[in-house]
């Protein structure tokens, strides 16, 4: 089952992955990082095809999909 892992402290919320993603599985968590800035999430984990268009849009290198 593929699993999307997000860098908290890499990412700054710009929601780029949210927009590709094909499953609609990643959204805006309430929490901020050390940077007082709010990071993406993933949702529903089963829902993962592991297709990695958030990895690959993401600007700043924050997110991995293993499989």
């Amino acid at each position: 089952m593929p699993k999307i892992v997000v860098d908290k402290e890499l990412c700054k919320a710009c929601e780029l992955c949210a927009a590709v993603c094909p499953k609609k599985i990643l959204e805006l968590g309430h929490e901020l990082n050390s940077k007082g800035s709010h990071y993406m999430r993933q949702t529903d984990e089963k829902a993962c095809i592991g297709c990695k268009l958030c990895a690959i849009i993401c600007p700043d290198l924050a997110i991995s999909v293993f499989k």
